[in-house]
Parts: structure tokens; sequence; C-alpha cells
């Protein structure tokens, strides 16, 4: 993550781009499912952005702190109302430290794929441990790879086709690595986006887990805590540090 993606331009459009994600049956599932593991401890979050589920969080009297490699998107974050109560710190969140311990951490909307290398996701479950207090728990959600749908011999599968966003998974499936391709119809005018990721197992997840002392607690297909099945496309995995 030493390159930063989310430049001036991006972080200017990503509420926008990501306006499903602010819809308030989504974000009350999000934020519940998280407040009630938090308790009324502290909460770390990974990969901040913007503050879409931390400034609920936060709202809802849990003391949250962020930490993101974008200074472009943590000014937008500190737009908003409420973003006075959140201390963040910029860095890279597989290593970046910060003082005090969490009763949770958490990584949503496939922000763990932003690690590109399997080193460093490991590296972020490790660096969650060591914020984590015993009893507390680290929450990941993010998809489940792809590949069922890409067809024999292909590399690339569209993910979204309307008049004003094309969307394209590039996989590269020697290096587990994929490259999410954007384009936005912006006013009349094209403009294009383009993030590498590393697309990662839940298996595998759980073996990062046990790597840095966490346990399995719960995965579930969603925030509604829907059971997660071999359909699922998705999930929302807890691990827990044991005491």
């Amino acid at each position: 993550m030493t390159e930063i993606h989310f430049d001036d331009r991006i972080a200017a459009g990503y509420d926008a781009t990501a306006a499903d994600r602010f819809e308030p049956a989504i974000l009350e599932r999000t934020v519940g499912f998280l407040a009630e593991l938090a308790g009324d401890g502290p909460a770390l979050e990974l990969g901040i952005g913007t503050g879409r589920v931390a400034l609920p969080l936060s709202a809802r009297g849990i003391r949250v702190h962020g930490i993101d490699n974008s200074a472009a998107m943590v000014a937008k974050l500190a737009e908003k109302a409420g973003a006075e109560a959140i201390d963040v710190t910029i860095g890279n969140f597989a290593t970046t430290r910060v003082d005090g311990s969490f009763r949770l951490a958490y990584l949503v909307y496939n922000t763990i794929n932003n690690l590109t290398t399997q080193d460093q996701q490991v590296d972020c479950f490790l660096n969650v441990a060591a914020h984590l207090e015993p009893g507390g728990c680290f929450v990941i959600e993010v998809g489940v790879p792809d590949l069922q749908r890409l067809p024999p011999g292909e590399t690339v599968r569209p993910f979204s086709v309307t008049p004003d966003h094309l969307g394209f998974d590039e996989f590269d499936l020697a290096r587990q690595g994929l490259i999410s391709h954007h384009h936005w119809n912006v006013d009349g005018r094209w403009e294009s986006f383009s993030i590498p990721f590393r697309y990662v197992w839940p298996s595998e997840l759980d073996l990062m887990a046990r790597l840095a002392g966490l346990t399995l607690r719960e995965r579930w297909n969603d925030w509604d805590r829907s059971p997660f099945a071999g359909t699922s496309r998705q999930h929302v995995s807890v691990w827990v540090k044991q005491p």
C-alpha cells in the first residue's frame, strides 16, 4: 500500500460512486453489528476512508480511531458533522500502530483486498492482534472470489454495466490478484479508475488469523447474520483474541 490510489480526484466523488453503501438499511445493519461487538469499548477502523461507517458508529457513543493511507479521503471525512470526535492516523493499516488497545477492529467493503500481497495481509492480522485487548474481536467484510463466474480461459469479468458506470475485474490467477477497472460517466464525460487487489479465500483468512493468535468466532453471509453457504458471494467474519 505504498501507492496512494484514492487521491483527490477519487476522494472528491467517492461517496457518490458508493452511494448504495450509504443506504440507511445497509448502514443500520452494519453499524448495529459492529456496535454490539464493541460494547462500551473503543473501536479501530482500518481504511476509514470518508467515514461511512465510523461516523454513525461514533454517533452511538463508541470511541472510534481510524487508520488510512489517503490524506485526501480523510480530508473528506473531516468535512462531515461528527468528525471531530474521531481520531485518524495517516499510514498503512497493515503496519501502522496507534496508542491504546481496542475492543473491536474492523475492515469493511473488501478493504482487506487493498493489501496486494499475502505478506501484507498477514501483517494486517498481526497488527490487529497487537491492538486488540483480550477477548476483542476483528471483523472483516469481503467478497468471496468470483472465479466460478469466470468463463474458462477468460481473465476479465464485467460486474457493472449501466449507462453511467462500466466495471470490469481483470484476474491474475497465477498471483491471486485482480485489477478492478471502473469507467464513470460524469456530466457527459467518461472518467476512468483502476485499482489492484489481492483476492483472498475465507479459509486463507482463518489461517492468517491463527498465525496472529485469533480464533474464528462466527461467519455470516451478510450483516443481517444470514447463513454463509457455498453460494454466498461475500462474508462477514469475526475472529476473537483469546484471553
